[in-house]
């Protein structure tokens, strides 16, 4: 079986809530040392977007997390790359581009928190809400999804279909 990709999230659309939060970053951490760590590699794109958006002195850094597959213990989350700027004392927004059972952003909030973080936040592009097995609390969210597979702006299928500008839903043909 195949699958089509229809739009869900225009770019413009897109652009449109980066700024908007970005904006309301500006306005929470002016005057406050602020570092951003992705979660690779989904958040690449908005993530790089949002930092050109945030008008203020931030620092960038980046953690990697995989997940177990079917042969080990499911919802397990191993942290194979770890953040390499020292967080004690600074204000952190964790940048993720799609929550969905919410294991992976619990877990790498825990991590940030452990290296001493002033505050930890969390900034989502999506939150996608039909597979959530834990509450996570989001404090930025540029979208809402219900339910279904996302492809574009840095989510992908097997590695493909990440670099779309839009953000498309793939339906079985």
């Amino acid at each position: 079986m195949g699958y089509r990709k229809e739009i869900l999230i225009p770019k413009e659309l897109i652009r449109k809530r980066v700024k908007e939060i970005a904006e309301k970053i500006r306005m929470d951490y002016e005057g406050k040392e602020l570092v951003l760590v992705g979660i690779l590699k989904g958040c690449v794109f908005f993530l790089a977007d949002l930092a050109r958006e945030i008008p203020l002195s931030i620092k960038i850094d980046f953690l990697r997390v995989a997940s177990y597959g079917s042969e080990m213990v499911p919802g397990k989350a191993n942290l194979t790359k770890d953040v390499e700027i020292p967080l004690n004392g600074k204000h952190v927004i964790i940048v993720e581009d799609i929550v969905d059972t919410g294991q992976t952003l619990n877990y790498v909030k825990e991590i940030i928190k452990n290296k001493g973080a002033e505050s930890v936040k969390t900034c989502v592009l999506i939150d996608k809400l039909e597979r959530r097995e834990k509450e996570v609390e989001l404090d930025y969210c540029a979208f809402k999804v219900e339910k279904g597979f996302l492809v574009g702006y840095g989510l992908d299928y097997n590695e493909e279909n990440r670099c779309l500008p839009d953000i498309y839903i793939l339906k079985e043909e």
